[in-house]
């Protein structure tokens, strides 16, 4: 039994509580000790942080870190099971630290209310021993993974979209990195986020509880953890399948001539590169509020919804209905001549469009600031909002 692990000695109410654990020879006194003195940091109390904190908590991780500095929004409730109705509105570290709190008053909540950022990010890391992903971006993919790899922490990760989800364990010798499988993010625009393409609400708790589980491993130095492989989840066929991961001896992070040795800017990396623009720049914008203004006065303007056709029963604003997909050969449906404000929900597929129609010979074509969130925002707040 290690030295740490001897110290974190449990009373008669810690033995009682994880008494299930301690019946099993793979766990036992020993293990719920070493859980007792592990300090684990989960970056986010989202979909994947939801599930990941509670059952750490539950299991008896002696210290749980939690990073987060957004609020409450009724969007999440549909798949974060840490906040409750009555939190809309609250930080989701105040919710969460109270939620695991009540779960198990044993847990040594270190509370981080921030963005995660290449300047605090190795300071944050430096008095945990294992670090669980739950962010939903790529450049905080990326910068968790690099301070992992630099600090040498291991990296337990964990992604969802709709009904697909993956997980593996990174940063762990000998392993590889996050980089090793993806080398650069995609092109900006091209994956949609949670927001815009949806996700299943039950499958952020299933790859949540993939990752409490591989932590739990971790600390225990039992099982086969997720090293060198990623694990796919297929939920709308429920299917579980497994690629190989490689490490890459060229990784510019974990390879052996490592060229990126601090953290670097993320936002830069994942959002211009190689001289590449981001979708929406450039694109002429109206805002709701205007386009507002010019409707009731009487202006004629085509409203072009590219939204999938299930967004615009959920609200519209009577505008003409071609999904972006489908706007490459349904072109003909519109008047190079006439004005045409393009939408979608938030602005970036819209964006797109008016980028397409533009280069198509459109001369008079604008893309609506925001979309029909920012419409239902600053408009009409009796819309419904999705």
């Amino acid at each position: 039994m290690s030295e740490t692990a001897n110290s974190a000695s449990l009373n008669k109410e810690e033995i009682l509580r994880y008494s299930r654990h301690l019946i099993m020879p793979e766990v036992a006194l020993e293990g719920q000790q070493k859980l007792k003195a592990a300090r684990v940091l989960c970056v986010g109390t989202g979909g994947l942080g939801s599930p990941l904190a509670l059952y750490l908590a539950a299991a008896g991780v002696g210290t749980l870190g939690i990073v987060d500095f957004d609020v409450v929004d009724y969007t999440n409730l549909q798949r974060q099971v840490i906040h409750h109705t009555k939190d809309v509105g609250r930080p989701k570290l105040d919710s969460a630290s109270e939620k695991i709190a009540a779960l198990n008053p044993f847990v040594d909540i270190k509370r981080f209310d921030t963005m995660l950022t290449s300047a605090n990010a190795l300071e944050i890391f430096k008095d945990f021993d294992i670090i669980a992903d739950g962010t939903d971006n790529f450049a905080t993919r990326y910068l968790v993974n690099d301070a992992c790899i630099l600090s040498g922490k291991p990296n337990v990760y964990a992604s969802i979209f709709r009904f697909e989800g993956q997980a593996s364990v990174f940063g762990v010798e000998d392993g590889p990195c996050y980089r090793c499988l993806y080398p650069e993010p995609p092109p900006p625009g091209l994956v949609p986020s949670c927001a815009e393409g949806g996700v299943l609400g039950v499958l952020p708790g299933l790859l949540g509880i993939i990752q409490a589980t591989e932590v739990i491993k971790l600390i225990l130095g039992s099982g086969d953890p997720l090293v060198g492989r990623l694990l796919l989840v297929d939920a709308l066929g429920m299917k579980f399948s497994e690629l190989k991961i490689r490490k890459d001896p060229d990784c510019p992070v974990c390879g052996a001539n490592p060229t990126v040795k601090e953290l670097i800017d993320y936002e830069q990396f994942c959002g211009v590169r190689g001289g590449e623009q981001p979708v929406a720049a450039g694109a002429s914008e109206i805002t709701p509020v205007e386009l507002k203004k010019r409707l009731d006065s009487g202006e004629d303007i085509f409203i072009l919804d590219v939204r999938e056709p299930h967004e615009y029963e959920i609200c519209n604003l009577q505008g003409h209905l071609i999904p972006l997909g489908e706007l490459p050969k349904r072109v003909q449906e519109l008047d190079p001549n006439r004005e045409i404000v393009a939408h979608c929900k938030g602005g970036v597929r819209s964006a797109k469009a008016v980028a397409f129609l533009q280069e198509a010979g459109f001369k008079n074509v604008v893309n609506l600031s925001g979309g029909i969130s920012r419409w239902a925002a600053d408009v009409d707040p009796s819309m419904p909002k999705y």
